[in-house]
């Protein structure tokens, strides 16, 4: 028995929205703290990476729940590495 296309295109949809959405408290929080000490750089740069390879994946192969998930997901995780390098540097030099 074969599964409809619309089930798998569920299930990658749902497993995108929850993916990228859990970045977003951390995202938030540290927004407002303007506190990265505790997040690892390096973790982040591979993150970003990944990311914005499974995002041009997604492209390649036109999957809408790969390309909105991993393009919004580029997008918190990318602000997040951005904080740690800019406030990074500003309380390596305090």
């Amino acid at each position: 028995m074969l599964t409809p296309p619309w089930h798998v295109e569920t299930v990658g949809a749902v497993a995108g929205f929850l993916t990228t959405v859990a970045f977003l408290p951390q995202a938030v929080q540290t927004w407002r703290s303007k506190s990265v000490r505790d997040i690892s750089l390096t973790s982040y740069i591979c993150l970003v990476c990944g990311v914005g390879l499974w995002l041009v994946y997604g492209l390649l192969i036109h999957s809408w729940p790969i390309i909105i998930a991993n393009g919004a997901g580029l997008l918190l995780q990318g602000s997040i590495l951005a904080m740690k390098v800019r406030y990074g540097r500003a309380s390596a030099t305090e």
